[in-house]
């Protein structure tokens, strides 16, 4: 009997040191490699308010800030869905949607009654789903959308060939439409983002309707991942008309944060280390799944103890994955002891991924404040 389990046990080491090195083992484990947001004897990174901080941020995440923005920030789905429904059906050229997370229901339902309404009215329609978030949308689900007119496509299906692709998820929202309207945030097809974030199953989340500049981006992000997908790359004025560029009716100054996984520092990191030593006065972060590494802790208390409101706003006893809530909790005697004010949202899951820093600049997307965002997970931050 003890032979046969020692014979069990080097088979089970053999399967996993074999699939370890199939997939690589950084791919399964690695973590992000910035420490700290200065070097010994300089004066740190310029705060938010001052002129170089948008420069500096811009280079640091190769994102670009431009003026001319048109903001709308929706906190339920109460607020988020009439309005995208809206826009929605409001296309007349192009709409293009990447998705992580989509389940069947009646959202679902009205979706795709909405999209293939429009494709059969003549509106190109392309549809990217994550082939791991939204794996419940069945056979059926996609045959209707395609009988539709929509062009759907998968976006990293879990194949054996492929399995060192298998961690790096598109966690990304895009909604574009005529390339003029974008939205992002934490939002996804599913009916438990029905409602007003007050009542249980009903998720507190924050989304952003944005017009401008940054629009283009977004649609540049959604053809990175559809080429990558489908093997065409999308280009000409259906998808990038010439008027997008200009600015919006609004004073905003904006730009589209797009982070992908790399064998180093990843713009994610980079974004939110830069984001916090910036804060001179006030940081307010709401985070589903606030599961900082040691780095960050330090990073934050480190805030905290150069005089910054540090607020962090989290989930509580209602999470969705209870895994991110014990792993996160480890770290709280830490953060209190060093002056890090921590809440946990009661009424039901808070879902929001947003940032503030001395009420000047801000963050509104998809990016957690864990490592799967930081290293693994393709994101978008407006």
């Amino acid at each position: 009997m003890i032979d046969w389990v020692i014979r069990i046990g080097a088979g089970l080491l053999l399967l996993v040191t074999v699939a370890f090195a199939f997939v690589g083992f950084l791919h399964v484990t690695r973590g992000t490699p910035v420490h700290r947001m200065r070097a010994p004897g300089d004066d740190g990174p310029p705060a938010v308010r001052d002129r170089l901080f948008c420069d500096t941020i811009a280079m640091l995440t190769k994102s670009h800030l431009t003026s001319g923005h048109r903001i709308e920030v929706m906190t339920c789905g109460d607020e988020t869905y009439p309005r995208l429904w809206e826009d929605l059906r409001a296309a007349r050229r192009s709409i293009t949607l990447q998705m992580y997370y989509c389940q069947p229901g009646r959202m679902a339902d009205e979706f795709a009654e909405i999209i293939t309404e429009r494709a059969r009215a003549g509106v190109r329609v392309l549809f990217l789903r994550d082939a791991f978030g939204s794996a419940p949308l069945g056979k059926d689900y996609i045959e209707r959308l395609k009988a539709g007119g929509v062009q759907v496509a998968e976006f990293r299906p879990t194949r054996w060939w492929e399995l060192h692709k298998v961690q790096h998820r598109s966690h990304i929202r895009v909604v574009v439409l005529d390339g003029t309207v974008g939205y992002t945030g934490g939002f996804g097809i599913d009916d438990k983002w029905f409602g007003d974030g007050r009542h249980e199953d009903q998720w507190r989340d924050t989304n952003v309707r944005f017009e401008g500049p940054a629009v283009m981006q977004h649609q540049a992000t959604f053809a990175a991942a559809w080429a990558e997908a489908t093997g065409t790359l999308i280009a000409g004025e259906l998808f990038f008309p010439g008027e997008a560029t200009e600015p919006a009716a609004g004073s905003t100054t904006a730009g589209l944060l797009y982070a992908a996984p790399t064998l180093g520092s990843t713009a994610a990191e980079r974004f939110m280390a830069m984001s916090i030593a910036a804060a001179r006065q006030r940081l307010y972060v709401s985070n589903a799944y606030f599961v900082p590494n040691d780095q960050f802790v330090e990073m934050l208390v480190d805030a905290a103890r150069r005089g910054v409101d540090v607020r962090v706003l989290t989930s509580g006893e209602r999470n969705d994955v209870q895994s991110t809530r014990w792993a996160g909790r480890t770290q709280y005697e830490r953060l209190l002891a060093g002056g890090v004010r921590l809440f946990e949202y009661l009424p039901t899951m808070i879902h929001a991924k947003t940032l503030v820093a001395d009420g000047a600049w801000s963050g509104i997307g998809t990016l957690n404040f864990d490592n799967r965002s930081f290293a693994f997970n393709d994101e978008t931050m407006l």
